[in-house]
């Protein structure tokens, strides 16, 4: 399929947070919304809309402590509007093309020539992919088909050897059959409480939902868990042996555990030196035993270092090491499996097209005889409808063990969208979306899982969407 790009718009929302989340450096308590709507055309003069939508994050794709968190977001929503931008050039001169095409054209403009050291290489590729969802979901409503049926047929034109050429003529028709449920992985924020008793009185919020570890385990029946940790290991030790204990007496054996060093661990030894011992002890040790992945310790510009192999080496003893913030170009992951690592995350944010190339380098690399690498599902505040479902969908397709899935417990449900809106996606996703005794929607997780049906084999990409207000009453 050829698309003509014949008009976009780009607007914002701030969200405000129910619950304060610290990562890195930030402390996130509002932030704005982006929503990509594009108009494509076809040959035939068929036309339609495609979506796509993020949180605009600051200081995770460039942290930079010199910019204000503003600035930050601002240089995101530059970004898209830049790579849309591109895209609408590219066909206006050259014809209709294929969306991989499209989303190529963008992706060399803004990042291709970039050295790829440069802090801001992911704020680059952040317009590149949110462009690039928004194309999927225009070409999939075209075709009247979901997001699997579409790649498996090859409706994009993608080819993942031109973005890893070592993959060769490997194509995703070969990937399993989609998840139609997922497992939930809850993040443990630094500032979270572990208990009703560290929550003040003052600082009770009184909305129905979970606000500490032992609420939310209970009402989500959660059994697997990500914990942020940082560089001081006095802190990460406290903070580890807390989290132990409050999962061990909720949960017990069933419990899955992973880190996530957010390029704050930068002594690797010592990182090592601290999981070691507490895998010596009884108290910790089951938590250590059944740790699965250690994410992104070192920050990114350190990762690919060779003097980094030896500690690398330690800590995969423990548990395999992925990259995160370091995966910053379609090379970075060959890269990291060459020095040691063992996967990278999958992030609809960081771009579809090259998560599902890495999956291809994946599959290549265990034909000649590789083992123990994989793909994570790591993003983390994917609110509904739009940034959440595309997730789900491209999470599904790559077959993730789970995915880090907290939008619901540090935002309010569908609460930024129209309340006509939400009750309308509560009744298209009902295994997705719940309505309590209020009316008010929010993210359906029962058993630790959540149910993709209506996503993964809905039409479009991530099935029925429901736009910010702003758009709902444009159309």
């Amino acid at each position: 399929m050829h698309l003509e790009l014949v008009d976009h718009r780009l607007r914002q929302q701030l969200v405000q947070t129910r619950l304060p989340f610290k990562f890195g450096v930030q402390v996130l308590r509002k932030v704005a919304l982006a929503e990509l709507r594009i108009t494509v055309a076809t040959a035939d003069g068929s036309r339609v809309i495609g979506q796509s939508s993020d949180l605009l994050v600051p200081k995770w794709f460039e942290k930079n402590p010199e910019t204000t968190p503003e600035a930050d977001s601002a240089a995101l929503a530059k970004s898209v509007q830049t790579a849309v931008e591109v895209a609408e050039m590219a066909t206006r001169t050259a014809g209709a093309h294929p969306v991989f095409d499209i989303a190529e054209i963008a992706r060399l403009e803004l990042v291709g020539s970039r050295n790829h050291s440069d802090a801001d290489v992911l704020v680059r590729g952040f317009g590149v992919a949110m462009l690039e969802r928004a194309l999927i979901d225009a070409a999939c409503r075209l075709a009247g088909l979901s997001f699997d049926a579409a790649l498996r047929q090859n409706l994009f034109g993608f080819s993942a050897s031109r973005l890893i050429p070592e993959v060769g003529d490997w194509s995703p028709s070969s990937l399993p059959a989609t998840a139609t449920s997922m497992a939930v992985r809850h993040t443990v924020g630094m500032l979270d409480p572990l208990t009703m008793g560290e929550v003040r009185a003052d600082e009770r919020i009184d909305d129905g939902l979970p606000q500490a570890l032992e609420e939310d385990i209970v009402v989500y029946g959660l059994q697997r868990f990500k914990v942020k940790i940082g560089g001081d290991h006095s802190a990460n030790e406290a903070r580890l042996r807390a989290v132990a204990a409050v999962v061990g007496d909720s949960v017990g054996p069933e419990a899955i555990f992973t880190l996530d060093g957010n390029e704050q661990c930068v002594d690797l030894e010592g990182l090592a030196g601290l999981l070691e011992d507490l895998q010596r002890d009884p108290a910790t040790s089951p938590m250590i035993e059944r740790l699965a992945l250690i994410e992104q310790p070192l920050p990114r510009h350190e990762t690919f270092e060779e003097s980094q192999r030896p500690g690398l080496a330690r800590l995969s003893r423990i548990a395999p090491v992925i990259i995160d913030e370091a995966d910053t170009d379609r090379d970075a992951f060959r890269r990291a499996i060459d020095l040691g690592y063992a996967g990278v995350s999958v992030k609809a944010c960081k771009g579809v097209f090259r998560a599902i190339a890495n999956r291809g380098l994946l599959e290549h690399r265990r034909a000649a005889g590789a083992v123990g690498l994989f793909q994570s599902g790591e993003d983390l505040t994917n609110l509904g409808s739009i940034p959440l479902q595309q997730d789900l969908c491209l999470q599904a397709q790559l077959g993730v063990a789970d995915v880090e899935r907290n939008g619901h417990h540090y935002f309010r449900g569908l609460d930024h969208l129209a309340p006509e809106t939400s009750l309308r996606l509560s009744r298209e996703l009902p295994h997705l979306y719940a309505r309590d005794s209020e009316g008010r929607v929010r993210l359906r997780i029962e058993g630790g899982r959540l149910r993709l049906d209506g996503l993964v084999d809905g039409t479009g990409f991530g099935g029925p969407l429901g736009s910010l207000a702003c758009h709902e009453d444009a159309d």
